[in-house]
């Protein structure tokens, strides 16, 4: 049995340590409605510009900016370049319903960084810090605000120095937390997350609280970096897509307990078929089918025929095909499987935004 410390943001109390990340294109309202109800204890909203929170329209709102009193706590996590922008867009997160503001300082993606966003502003010390005070400034008191990073731009010192510089002072301008990423912004997702630079930083802040992110992908890799790093919580991405049991499942580890047999074919139908339920209710009914398609592929990893079943979500192209995936293939309640790690670095590559 392991003994974690109550995860608290700030006035909002989490308790298990153990939180779905912001994902980008992946944790709207539908993912995170699911994802609290198998576990998890707060979840982020995929990533937003500022602009768009400003400018949103009535079809905006719903899709991405949908907040319901029955998921909190819930953060809105939020990326651009101007920091009046920055204050003005967290008011907004603030006033629909986002329980925390989170400022993307991470994202690693090429169109991202060539429009000054996500994780340039590392190479910035001084734009990053304003956006901070922009937006601490903006949102009431008793809303937290949170920043998420990665180490540095590169490996030089002078990202590193940089790194410090906007850690600390985003801290001193009164954010309540830091998501740490183990990545370099230039390394994106090729490599191994470095978490002995978690271990680092964690002994930098002392007892302020840091989250730690990169490369976990199962419930035990979650338990890992809390007990490895002393970080105080741990952000699953990639690692909760399709398989949002994992929280549940990282409970039952750190109580001591084995761990749970994967989701059979009926369990796995159940939660899909919500999943697909509430996402048809911000989408609308041919929007849903194309935006749920890369969420059955993930679910797929899960089934005894992954490939097939991939294969089978990736052909479908309207409502009733999709019901037609789900009566072929979890017509029987076999067992479900766990992915190999190799499988789920594999499909890691090709995603983005985490």
């Amino acid at each position: 049995m392991y003994s974690f410390k109550p995860l608290r943001i700030g006035s909002v109390a989490i308790g298990f340590p153990v939180v779905q990340a912001a994902l980008s294109g992946y944790s709207d309202w539908a993912m995170r409605m699911i994802a609290r109800r198998l576990g998890a204890p707060y979840t982020l909203c995929e990533v937003v510009l500022d602009r768009i929170v400003i400018q949103a329209g009535k079809k905006t709102r719903l899709k991405r900016l949908r907040v319901t009193a029955d998921e909190q706590p819930v953060g809105g996590q939020l990326m651009g370049s101007d920091p009046e922008e920055f204050g003005r867009a967290a008011r907004e997160l603030a006033r629909v319903g986002f329980q925390v503001i989170d400022i993307n300082f991470g994202c690693p993606v090429k169109k991202v960084l060539g429009r000054c966003r996500g994780g340039y502003h590392l190479s910035r010390p001084d734009i990053a810090l304003e956006i901070v005070s922009r937006v601490r400034e903006g949102v009431p008191p008793e809303i937290p605000v949170t920043v998420k990073l990665r180490r540095g731009i590169d490996d030089t010192r002078e990202s590193r120095d940089k790194f410090y510089e906007i850690f600390d002072g985003a801290f001193a301008r009164g954010v309540a937390a830091a998501t740490v990423h183990g990545r370099t912004v230039e390394q994106r997702y090729v490599g191994p997350s470095r978490w002995s630079f978690l271990t680092e930083v964690k002994r930098h802040a002392g007892d302020r609280v840091i989250l730690g992110s990169g490369d976990l992908f199962t419930a035990a890799d979650c338990l890992n970096m809390l007990r490895e790093t002393g970080v105080d919580g741990v952000t699953a991405a990639r690692g909760a897509i399709g398989n949002p049991w994992i929280f549940r499942q990282a409970q039952a580890l750190a109580a001591g307990e084995p761990l749970p047999p994967a989701p059979s074919l009926f369990e796995q139908r159940a939660v899909i078929e919500e999943h697909y339920r509430l996402a048809e209710q911000i989408y609308g009914l041919e929007p849903c089918c194309r935006q749920m398609r890369k969420f059955g592929i993930k679910y797929a990893q899960l089934h005894p025929e992954p490939l097939p079943v991939r294969d089978a979500f990736i052909q479908v192209r309207r409502p009733g095909e999709w019901q037609g995936v789900l009566d072929r293939w979890y017509a029987e309640d076999l067992p479900g499987r766990y992915p190999s790690l190799a499988e789920q670095a594999d499909a890691a590559e090709t995603e983005c935004g985490v």
